[in-house]
């Protein structure tokens, strides 16, 4: 058997190589005790697919086996977005599981396991799920299969967090991306159901993604850039391979930070329609968000990197939004899971509620919050993953960065250190799966970033 691993959002590999049938059966049967241990043969079992190579053949296998292994299992009748399939988690007190590898390369499948909390799998899980692999289910019973249709619950659930009469009134043109991802019947589907224009491309499911990554970021998205410049008065949203990441493009034809969406959401939700409570961010998020969460006088909960901490969280304090850097966010009434469709519409609804263009919301939140912030981040690569703890315990014995103090360190994930200048960090965290550390630099200059990376490689 080959070594499977549970990381931050299921597990993952390459079709053919550690993704096969064998895989797939022991990964299904690890689960699939997992929830007959702790709920019963007669919890229901939702199963899911993006548009993936091999996708739908996989989790078929997936839904034949849990049926034979006597759970009721509904297996979803069409390509379907992780958020949809959350949502239904939750909605049919069911566990679910989704075939997908998100915004990772073309050539590789996964698995997420999500319980009827519709979030990721916490660690505690996914432990008790990496000892059950091997292992078989015994049962005594048949079970069944129906193909099912979860989009109209979906649907009418976002219908009460977003208001589709508002955004018919947008004096933006809309360009929606359709990126080959599972976003597609979903997202124009809404849009077209509200009699909301806009203008669409790469409409259709493509397992190789148009050759490119299904990731919504600059680097994949210069069809949509430039769609944007070439159409007057526009923006441009996207998704990624699975719809749980989001991409937003403003007039200018610039990408807009999920950091920058995060705060811009978070002021339109408490102005615009009362919503009350906390901010969760990962620790890899923005001081801009602190910044406006300061401004609004509203309390900060900051988390570990990835959303099943940023999930967990919201499922404890059940904030106004909880949201990470890497373009995922869930806003409270919705589910503890990231859901890159609810944010594209968020964006344009928060547009139309202050009758501005997205530059202007943009302007607006940096008038906001005094100043602006700049990113970049560092890739050391190691021979060892033994090398990782001495370096990790050299920055947290620090206490200078070149001529700046170091007034705060924090350890919730790697270790992060905060500059005398109340402006910017440094963090370094282990990626995780291989002997590598990122390094993660924010500061209000980029002369500062600059200056910061320097004494961090000498």
């Amino acid at each position: 058997m080959t070594e499977i691993k549970f990381g931050t959002d299921g597990w993952r590999a390459i079709i053919g190589k550690d993704f096969t049938e064998e895989n797939v059966g022991i990964v299904t049967n690890a689960i699939g005790k997992y929830i007959f241990e702790k709920f019963g043969i007669n919890k229901r079992i939702i199963i899911g697919y993006d548009p993936r190579n091999m996708a739908d053949k996989f989790s078929a296998q997936c839904a034949g086996i849990l049926k034979n292994k006597g759970f009721n299992v509904l297996y979803s009748d069409k390509i379907i977005p992780t958020p949809v399939l959350a949502y239904n988690a939750k909605l049919l007190n069911a566990c679910a599981i989704m075939f997908t590898a998100s915004h990772n390369p073309p050539e590789y499948l996964g698995m997420k396991f999500i319980p009827d909390y519709a979030g990721p799998a916490t660690n505690d899980i996914t432990d008790e799920l990496t000892k059950n692999l091997g292992k078989e289910i015994d049962t005594q019973r048949e079970g069944s299969l129906k193909f099912y249709d979860f989009q109209p619950d979906y649907n009418t659930h976002l219908e009460t967090l977003i208001d589709f009469d508002k955004i018919k009134n947008i004096n933006t043109n809309i360009i929606y991306d359709g990126f080959y991802s599972a976003s597609i019947g979903y997202f124009d589907k809404l849009l077209e159901k509200h009699n909301i224009k806009f203008e669409s491309m790469n409409m259709f499911h493509d397992k190789n993604f148009g050759g490119g990554m299904p990731d919504p970021k600059p680097k994949y998205l210069s069809d949509l850039i430039e769609k944007v410049k070439n159409t007057a008065n526009s923006i441009g949203v996207a998704n990624d391979g699975d719809a749980d990441r989001f991409g937003v493009i403003n007039e200018n034809g610039e990408y807009v930070s999920p950091n920058e969406i995060i705060a811009i959401l978070l002021i339109h939700l408490t102005k615009n329609k009362g919503y009350k409570g906390s901010l969760v961010k990962t620790v890899g998020a923005s001081f801009l968000l602190d910044k406006t969460a300061e401004k609004l006088g509203i309390e900060v909960i900051e988390t570990a990197v990835g959303f099943k901490h940023v999930g967990e969280a919201m499922r404890k304090y059940h904030p106004i939004i909880g949201g990470e850097e890497s373009g995922g966010l869930s806003i409270q009434g919705h589910i503890p899971e990231k859901d890159g469709l609810l944010a594209n519409f968020l964006i344009l609804e928060a547009m139309t509620y202050e009758n501005k263009s997205l530059i202007e919301l943009q302007n607006d939140l940096y008038n906001f919050v005094g100043c602006k912030f700049y990113n970049d981040r560092i890739d050391k690569k190691l021979n060892n993953t033994k090398e990782i703890k001495p370096i990790l315990e050299k920055f947290k014995s620090l206490n200078t960065i070149g001529k700046y103090k170091i007034i705060k360190t924090d350890t919730k994930d790697g270790i992060k250190i905060y500059l005398e200048d109340n402006a910017s960090w440094i963090l370094v965290r282990p990626s995780g799966t291989e002997p590598l550390l990122r390094i993660y630099f924010e500061s209000d200059s980029l002369e500062k970033i600059n200056e910061l990376k320097e004494n961090i490689k000498a």
